[in-house]
């Protein structure tokens, strides 16, 4: 009976977690990986809590507990990094943030006596690398994803410089966020309690903004001013990493400088590349095949195995490469721009400019009704009882295509949603 009680518990708190977009699904590893994270107790009561952020009052009234016995729970859960805490209005507020990016990582973000983090790394590297659902639900599902690609600023032409949006730019994340903090890579961390990690810097992971504040406030990471985040950008740029940050243009909260080797996003792009699991930047390398000598610098140098050489029809030259790019599966990061000593790339426009979304709030109600889960928000306890947090979630879907505004119609079911939209689009 105890047994079972136990493993209601886990189940519970996983479908708690799939009501968000960005989910996990169901696994032996996953309840592995959530028990050594979770106590049994606090898988039952985070299971509870709402989507959106919530009060102590919200959790405390979802507990049927006392409000202060209700805050100790969240502080304690806010100080192992599994809630995320922070003033709103003059009260504090707590968020439940996703398995990744979220939880996962800050569990491997700072070195920990109160974890086992080689077996917790052993289980997501099974969880996560080996199995594909996890993967997959992250990475290959809708046409909005987490994260996107930072063009590499030292590629970029000076004609280039002129086109590239500030939000486009790490630098400009990085001097606009109102607070910066850096922490080790959870992905070089877990490969290198497997031995499998690569030699690229570890004390790399940025966050910002709210995530950062709070990240450095309970020592998961280490404040920064900008002097220091720009000499770790340009670190970065010299070990040819990829800046893989936040899929949106305001308020970024990371940016994770990833390599192929050891980096989840950068493996997800290789493998399930023709499905787009990353979004990329607004360039494509241009290749001068008459400068060209087929060292292969920029095969070596691509996270995502785009370039590769094939021969050249020369018969003078029998045993002559030239490299050739699969556009397809191309990041546009530019890292092959400045790995080429020939001179033989630049960076020229995509034909087709990415959009990305405006904020968190636009991300995960885009990414809500390409996966089906938008009721989830929208039916949110404390979504209807914060006019704020129901009007962010609204605004952004009035401001939708009428496509999509026709999904988030038919998964809301409600009368109010449609005539909003009517009103809207035809000024009705």
């Amino acid at each position: 009976m105890a047994h079972h009680a136990l493993k209601s518990d886990y189940h519970s708190l996983v479908r708690r977690l799939n009501k968000f977009p960005q989910g996990a699904p169901p696994s032996d590893l996953l309840f592995q990986i959530l028990k050594m994270l979770f106590s049994e107790k606090e898988a039952h009561l985070v299971a509870l809590l709402p989507i959106v952020p919530f009060s102590i009052a919200d959790a405390a009234r979802a507990w049927k507990i006392p409000q202060a016995q209700a805050r100790k729970i969240l502080d304690q859960l806010a100080d192992r990094a599994l809630l995320l805490d922070g003033e709103q209005d003059g009260r504090m507020t707590y968020t439940l943030p996703p398995p990744m990016a979220g939880f996962f990582e800050f569990s491997l973000m700072r070195v920990r006596e109160d974890l086992d983090q080689k077996t917790l790394s052993e289980l997501y590297y099974q969880y996560v690398t080996v199995e594909e659902d996890f993967i997959k639900d992250l990475f290959a599902r809708g046409e909005t994803q987490l994260g996107r690609v930072f063009v590499h600023e030292p590629a970029l032409s000076p004609e280039h410089s002129l086109y590239v949006l500030d939000y486009e730019r790490a630098s400009q994340v990085i001097q606009s966020a109102s607070h910066r903090a850096v922490g080790m890579c959870y992905c070089r961390h877990k490969m290198a309690h497997l031995d499998k990690a690569c030699q690229a810097p570890m004390n790399i992971c940025m966050t910002f903004n709210h995530c950062g504040e709070v990240l450095a406030r309970h020592g998961f990471a280490r404040e920064i001013d900008r002097a220091e985040c720009m000499d770790l950008l340009q670190s970065a740029y010299d070990h040819q990493l990829v800046q893989f940050g936040e899929n949106v243009r305001e308020r970024v909260s990371f940016i994770c400088n990833c390599c192929g080797c050891c980096c989840e996003a950068m493996l997800a792009a290789q493998r399930f590349g023709i499905l787009h699991p990353v979004h990329t930047t607004n360039f494509l390398p241009l290749l001068a095949p008459d400068r060209c000598t087929g060292c292969g610098r920029c095969v070596s140098a691509c996270p995502v195995q785009a370039w590769s050489l094939v021969p050249v029809q020369d018969s003078r030259h029998p045993q002559k490469k030239q490299a050739r790019l699969d556009e397809t599966i191309c990041l546009g990061c530019g890292v092959c721009v400045r790995a080429c000593t020939q001179a033989a790339l630049s960076l020229r426009s995509r034909p087709q400019r990415v959009i990305t979304p405006l904020d968190s709030v636009h991300r995960a109600v885009m990414m809500a009704i390409e996966r089906g889960t938008l009721q989830h928000l929208i039916f949110s306890q404390q979504a209807f009882a914060s006019h704020r947090a129901m009007a962010a979630i609204l605004g952004v879907i009035l401001k939708l295509p009428p496509i999509k505004q026709a999904l988030a119609s038919r998964q809301f079911k409600s009368r109010y949603l449609e005539k909003l939209i009517q009103r809207t689009r035809y000024g009705a």
